[in-house]
């Protein structure tokens, strides 16, 4: 199978992108129904639109837009979900600026004001995590509630073996693009630089990062998800997960004393599988609707 050969080649990249993991053209991806762009942030941002009800912003992970595979179709039976290509990716065309984070973020927080949806919950994979985490430090009057799939909050959360993995993406581009181009992948999206992308992406992985200071400051509440062989260090989720007011004491008896925030981790899942995983979307609805109502 060409999408698990060429996984296996491109093992440096797969770990924080997920460039091909058991995924969309392999979960029935859903179609588009109808593409809109919007002319924001100096970026010209291709979205989906699926269901009806609040708004979820959903961002994939890198390289591969459609991450989420057929989840999509299932956290849209009970809501409205906005689902962007991040620059450069899918059908959203690149620009001279770099790929951080903190601007795909600004994007994000963008296309919210944009669609005038006040605020939105926002959920990302990987890549998109970054992004979602972004948004809600940098965006926090757009942001209401936030899911985190496989998301780190220092590059040393990832395994050591994932850095080193991440400064060799720009050495490797051609390579790993030339290879996506040929994939199912690239035949989706034939207007994608791919080399360039990994460049790109390379640029920014190999970055150092800490956040955890801005973490611990989040309102908004957050949800995170990890694979139980996720690409995250078990000792890094813990650390998120106090970060976010988690882990400090028993919940006591009738579970009052919980933190507001939520930690998940599937079982049999990887980094790769964890997008397309079915416990996902009702782990999430749970988190949304439990979020909802304890608000009102």
């Amino acid at each position: 199978m060409l999408r698990r050969d060429f996984l296996k080649t491109a093992m440096a990249t797969a770990v924080l992108t997920a460039v091909l993991p058991v995924s969309a053209k392999n979960k029935n991806t859903p179609t588009d129904p109808i593409g809109h762009f919007a002319d924001v942030n100096g970026q010209h941002v291709f979205y989906t639109v699926h269901g009806a009800g609040k708004p979820l912003i959903l961002l994939h992970g890198g390289i591969d837009p459609d991450s989420f595979g057929s989840n999509l179709t299932e956290l849209a039976k009970g809501r409205k979900v906005i689902a962007p290509h991040l620059q450069a990716h899918g059908r959203t065309p690149d620009t001279d600026r770099p790929l951080r984070s903190e601007t795909m973020a600004d994007d994000i927080a963008a296309l919210i004001g944009h669609l005038k949806l006040g605020k939105a919950d926002v959920m990302g994979y990987s890549l998109g995590s970054s992004v979602a985490l972004q948004a809600a430090i940098r965006h926090p009057d757009v942001v209401d509630r936030l899911v985190l799939v496989s998301a780190a909050m220092r590059q040393d959360g990832f395994y050591p073996e994932v850095v080193t993995a991440f400064k060799q993406l720009q050495a490797n581009a051609a390579t790993l693009g030339s290879g996506v181009k040929a994939s199912p992948l690239g035949e989706t999206y034939p207007d994608v630089d791919w080399t360039n992308l990994f460049r790109k992406v390379g640029d920014m992985t190999e970055r150092p990062f800490d956040w955890s200071a801005e973490v611990a400051k989040l309102h908004a509440r957050t949800l995170l998800v990890f694979a139980d062989a996720d690409a995250i260090r078990p000792e890094h989720m813990v650390e998120f997960w106090k970060a976010l007011g988690g882990g400090q004491r028993d919940a006591g008896i009738g579970g009052s004393l919980r933190p507001a925030n939520e930690l998940a981790i599937l079982p049999n899942t990887t980094h790769y599988t964890l997008p397309v995983e079915p416990m996902l979307p009702a782990i999430v609805e749970r988190f949304l609707d439990a979020a909802s109502k304890a608000v009102g």
